[in-house]
């Protein structure tokens, strides 16, 4: 007797063929129109808009064989994206294979272990702040630089530390998976989410930075509230857990683990080579740029912030080289951070100058790790290898809007969009999309192809409704993130519910009443950037 087959989701390729094909044979049937476009001056960028009231009716154009050329078209239009993903993809590959992330969470366990035998702190509930360290710290590393698939690495050493606390598997997966995805739902600096998203809509990159920092206190705060409630629960009756039985196996593993955090780390002659180098970089630089004029809503100052920066880089690069080279990687990484937020609000760099600042960050971290130019520069191709689905994808999904631009049916289906939610106002046609994204999110959990997927016509949506862009960003991003925590086409999440050996049945019933809290949190948190006049939104 055969065993019935369960269904499997298509890959995100095959469903955005069928994208493209459906939109070509939509061309077929849907009248063809178009709106009269503008160029208006936003800041310091143009942009093109609909003008309202302008729609009108065109010949059909419909498409055949242009669905296999639309993809091409697709990835000539896309092409500043893809490049971009490619490099921060490589750039993060070398970083990652030096290990620095992996010796400054040993390194962090160590220090509260240590703190935990002290008298001083005997009243203290050190597991309240180890938890709650460990939570802020991946939810700046999902916030700032869109970790997730490393997050499966950092399983096997959380859920042994959570168990020995006297919690959970749960718990384990929770401070490192929940907490990275919260930071990635929302994230300041995401470059596969917010950089995308943002690039496709024609706004600066990473623009909007002090609300998102708001939303990303917000969520961050409240995921920490709820696993340390949970926690509490849990270590006060440990029967209560739904993985109690099966944490058997971790318990078995886990006796005396405590302590046993090993840090290897390297001391380079070659890290203090790419001190002495960047030092003299940013020596120059603070002369020929000694002061920027950092805009802040409406207000710009000029502040001396290179030099600053500079003085800082040479005391804690010193520092950092002293405990080793895996410690001064992750200081090129927090100036990399500090650069990023300098040339955005400064010099208003998009995603050329921000994708050469990774690139010049995988490479140093590569060297100042001994690993050698031509290892440097083989690891580079494994990380474009490693991140060309996500790439790809976005090539692929601009041919849908290729398709159509040229079968002239786009701004039809804008024009019935905007009509039929021409009575349910701002907030009910934000809400859709918010929606609309976090289903589609059930399906395609990649943030990147949905981006490449929806944001294009979104974003034109977004003006036919007068709904800001960068609001129309901030419901992508929130869509993008919460339903990711508990859909099953995430290779990510099951990745980390194998390692943690906690039934995706068990997960999902433990998590679904935060992911329906952190939902109705999400559509709040958008509803300001429609009544007030935020800055950047």
């Amino acid at each position: 007797m055969k065993s019935k087959t369960s269904f499997k989701i298509p890959s995100t390729f095959t469903i955005v063929f069928f994208i493209v094909v459906a939109a070509s044979v939509a061309t077929w049937f849907v009248p063809s129109g178009e709106f009269v476009r503008e160029t208006i001056q936003v800041g310091e960028s143009q942009r093109e808009v609909v003008v309202p009231d302008s729609y009108h009716k065109v010949d059909n154009a419909p498409q055949t064989w242009q669905v296999f050329s639309a993809f091409f078209k697709g990835f000539v239009k896309t092409a500043n994206i893809i490049v971009f993903i490619f490099i921060v993809g490589g750039a993060f590959w070398i970083f990652n294979h030096t290990k620095a992330i992996d010796t400054g969470v040993s390194a962090f366990l160590n220090s509260m272990n240590k703190l935990q035998k002290m008298r001083l702190f005997a009243k203290i509930n050190v597991n309240v702040v180890v938890l709650t360290c460990i939570m802020i710290m991946f939810s700046l590393f999902g916030a700032v630089f869109g970790m997730s698939e490393e997050t499966i690495a950092f399983v096997i050493i959380f859920i042994p530390l959570a168990i020995s606390m006297g919690y959970d598997s749960i718990v384990g997966v929770s401070i490192c998976y929940l907490a990275t995805h919260i930071g990635f739902t929302g994230a300041m600096f995401n470059p596969f989410t917010i950089g995308i998203a943002q690039g496709l809509s024609g706004l600066p990159l990473f623009s909007g930075l002090e609300y998102r920092i708001l939303c990303w206190f917000i969520l961050t705060a409240i995921c920490i509230l709820f696993v340390l409630w949970y926690a509490r629960k849990v270590k006060k009756n440990p029967q209560s857990s739904p993985m109690y039985k099966l944490d058997e196996y971790w318990r078995k593993r886990t006796d005396g683990i405590v302590g046993e955090n090993k840090i290897e780390v390297t001391r380079t002659i070659s890290s203090w080579i790419v001190w002495g180098v960047l030092l003299i970089v940013f020596i120059y630089l603070s002369v020929t740029n000694t002061y920027t004029n950092i805009s802040l809503g409406n207000t710009v100052n000029s502040v001396p912030i290179i030099p600053i920066l500079t003085l800082v880089f040479f005391v804690l690069g010193f520092i950092t080289l002293r405990n080793g080279a895996q410690f001064f990687v992750l200081n090129l990484l927090l100036f990399t951070v500090l650069f990023l937020i300098v040339g955005v609000l400064g010099y208003h760099w998009y995603v050329m100058e921000i994708a050469t600042l990774f690139l010049v960050m995988g490479i140093a971290s590569g060297i100042a790790c001994n690993v050698s130019i031509d290892n440097v520069f083989r690891l580079f191709l494994e990380g474009c290898k490693d991140i060309m689905s996500a790439a790809l994808i976005v090539g692929m999904a601009g041919g849908i809007i290729i398709i159509l631009q040229d079968g002239k049916i786009i701004d039809t289906i804008l024009f019935s969009m905007s009509a039929s939610m021409e009575n349910i106002g701002q907030t009910g046609s934000l809400g859709m999309m918010y929606v609309f994204t976090s289903i589609l999110n059930l399906i395609i959990p990649s943030g990147s192809a949905k981006a490449a997927l929806i944001v294009p016509i979104m974003a034109q949506f977004a003006d036919m409704v007068a709904i800001s862009r960068q609001t129309m960003v901030l419901a992508f991003q929130m869509g993008d993130g919460i339903t990711t925590m508990i859909t099953p086409a995430s290779g990510v999440l099951l990745g980390c519910l194998g390692v943690a050996r906690i039934p995706y049945s068990i997960w999902a019933k433990w998590i679904i009443k935060f992911i329906l809290f952190m939902s109705v949190i999400g559509f709040l948190l958008l509803l300001p950037t429609v009544f007030f006049s935020l800055t950047g939104f």
